[in-house]
């Protein structure tokens, strides 16, 4: 069946997944550009594998409408699976066979993949090319996977964690092969925990929590541009309407926490003059007071909470 043309990658307008009583994707919307790479981050719990599961077609949505590639990832999925590559985080190897007999089988199911020579070179498997899968490292196993996914030159791949557990080599190695997906047009899709992976990669950017995109853009619009913040801490339920009064054109401030103060807008020596007068006529002793970029680890939490999730 040919995919009917398409404008996104991925389109899923309120998708929901139920397992019995627990609704672990809740009426999510999530769009995927073509060519770009987009970075699906969340808290533990919070429905990101379960909506890339259902986008790869092992789950089926209980509502809502899925589209991969212009296809329906269940009642499309022979059409489909050509078409894309999936990084698992374990299993789908057969624990006696030889990494390069592995992924040369994979690369023979397709049409026209990638040389599997090179392939196992760059991503630092050569050297245990004819090692069994069950005796591979932790780190092996995961560049296999990686190499596996995309291997057969899908249009689209979804990669789960692609750098976990990985050495420092290994994981430029892993953001360089994935910078020429997208040169080459094609689509990834990545879950990971690492912010400094999304900022470095991601065109896009999809926060997931409770089941649902609660923010979403470029790492730059989630980050506000890139500005700075101000961060200070001092007793907890300062008068934040004070301050904001207080604060030049344009600034503003928040208590994500209790006790931790943010303080965004241009940070420049007038803004830091401003703040500290201010504690002062207020009788706040402020500690730590620190000027750093907000960084997209920032926004995650003031969006997720910073407790742990089990």
């Amino acid at each position: 069946m040919d995919a009917p043309p398409t404008a996104s990658a991925v389109e899923a307008v309120g998708l929901v997944k139920r397992y019995g009583a627990t609704t672990a994707v809740d009426g999510l919307d999530l769009t995927v550009r073509p060519g770009t790479v987009t970075a699906v981050l969340g808290p533990n719990g919070a429905g990101k594998t379960t909506t890339i599961e259902l986008c790869e077609g092992y789950r089926a949505p209980d509502a809502g409408r899925l589209r991969v590639l212009g296809l329906d990832p269940v009642a499309d999925a022979a059409a489909l699976r050509p078409r894309i590559g999936v990084m698992l985080q374990s299993g789908g190897v057969y624990p006696g066979v030889r990494a390069i007999e592995m992924l040369t089988h994979v690369a023979r199911l397709h049409a026209h993949p990638l040389d599997v020579a090179e392939l196992a070179e760059r991503l630092g498997l050569a050297s245990c090319g004819r090692t069994p899968y069950r005796r591979l490292s932790g780190g092996q196993r995961q560049r296999l996977a990686l190499a596996l996914a995309v291997v057969g030159r899908p249009e689209l791949v979804f990669l789960d964690e692609p750098t976990a557990g990985l050495d420092p080599q290994a994981r430029r190695a892993t953001w360089e092969l994935i910078g020429e997906l997208r040169a080459d047009g094609v689509t990834t899709v990545l879950s990971t925990h690492t912010m400094e992976e999304a900022e470095e990669l991601a065109d896009d950017v999809a926060i997931v929590d409770a089941g649902r995109v609660i923010a979403r853009g470029t790492p730059a619009e989630l980050c506000g541009g890139g500005g700075d913040v101000l961060r200070f801490a001092g007793r907890p339920g300062l008068d934040l309407v004070s301050l904001r009064q207080a604060l030049p054109v344009g600034g503003d401030a928040a208590e994500p926490s209790p006790g931790s103060y943010v303080v965004t807008g241009d940070v420049d020596p007038r803004l830091l003059a401003t703040v500290t007068a201010w504690c002062a006529q207020h009788g706040v002793l402020a500690d730590r007071i620190t000027t750093r970029r907000h960084t997209l680890e920032d926004v995650f939490l003031e969006l997720t909470g910073k407790e742990l999730r089990p």
